[in-house]
């Protein structure tokens, strides 16, 4: 009893310490690291992140896997910028309509995502990760490879007006982060996730409609790679086929770094913030104090393996795919 209770421990708390560790060791081997405008660009950087990442989060505590949102970020962020423009280009005007269409393209592609997975019976990793080509595929042939430019003032805003010397893209995905964890935590659909993770042949035993809850978490995600993309948008101002690009390492490195157990029915959004929040900080700590990029990656790679070792109860696991 006295080791089960010392694993969950470390499971619930070790995130948070290793996130501490590392503010603490850039801060004392570069003075410029701990600094408010070193924390509101590592603020930038975290924001649309951390929305990818709140999605895939609920697909995870399933015990599914989603590698689409790369190519759900691409449409949604291209889909928004054609629309916005088509509009008349300013939030001043009925552009701003273009923010719920985005919501909506991402909520369709989650959908039909949750679909074939279910409906099919594909597995979902393979499900989400040709979702994910189509989805990238569909935004290039919207572009033709060329970049849509969004350079409304007040859509801009959201990086260049700052509160407290964060810009309103923090604040945005602080909201949104909120939002996710009332659904986590104060809907019967949250609960529902946990259910199907924490065995879903007993959530199906037990009466739960299991198809329904994981076509629902699909969707839902996908709302949430929406709102990434246009914090993604907001942050360049620029929409492309590769805006989705590199969100599915960071966001599944996220998820698991922060606690969220790839086995199902442990973790939530508060994890998800504190794996986002480690991820950027060692990308940003190393740019500091000047370590090249192969040796962050190597870094995020071992914190994923270590990470999924602490998550992992290996006496319950008889053999692994």
């Amino acid at each position: 009893m006295g080791s089960v209770l010392t694993r969950d421990v470390l499971i619930k708390w070790a995130p948070l310490i290793v996130l501490l560790v590392l503010v603490l060791f850039f801060a004392a081997m570069e003075p410029r690291f701990f600094s408010l405008r070193n924390f509101a660009r590592i603020g930038i950087s975290s924001a649309p992140a951390l929305m990818v990442a709140v999605g895939v989060t609920f697909i995870i505590i399933m015990g599914s896997i989603d590698l689409s949102m790369e190519g759900t970020v691409s449409v949604c962020a291209v889909v928004f910028a054609f629309a916005f423009i088509a509009l008349g280009g300013t939030l001043a005007s009925i552009a701003w309509l273009a923010l719920p269409l985005a919501l909506l393209v991402g909520a369709a592609v989650g959908l039909v995502n949750g679909l074939v997975h279910v409906w099919l019976k594909i597995p979902s990793f393979m499900a989400s990760l040709a979702m994910g080509f189509v989805g990238t595929g569909f935004a290039l042939l919207l572009t033709g490879g060329d970049r849509i430019r969004v350079e409304d003032d007040l859509f801009r805003a959201l990086l260049t007006e700052r509160w407290f010397g964060f810009p309103i893209m923090c604040y945005v995905a602080l909201g949104f982060l909120l939002i996710g964890w009332f659904i986590q935590t104060r809907t019967t659909l949250g609960r529902n996730f946990y259910a199907v993770g924490g065995g879903e042949e007993l959530a199906h035993a037990s009466g739960l409609n299991v198809n329904r809850v994981r076509i629902l978490g699909f969707t839902l995600a996908g709302v949430f790679y929406a709102v990434g993309a246009l914090l993604a948008v907001g942050r360049i101002g620029i929409a492309e086929t590769a805006t989705g690009s590199n969100f599915m390492f960071v966001s599944i490195t996220s998820v698991v770094v922060g606690g969220t157990a790839l086995w199902g029915g442990i973790g939530g959004v508060w994890n998800t913030l504190i794996g986002v929040l480690i991820v950027n900080v060692i990308n940003n700590g190393m740019v500091v104090i000047g370590l090249p990029g192969y040796v962050q990656d190597g870094v995020l790679g071992a914190l994923v393996i270590v990470a999924v070792v602490l998550s992992t109860d290996r006496k319950s696991v008889t053999f692994v795919k």
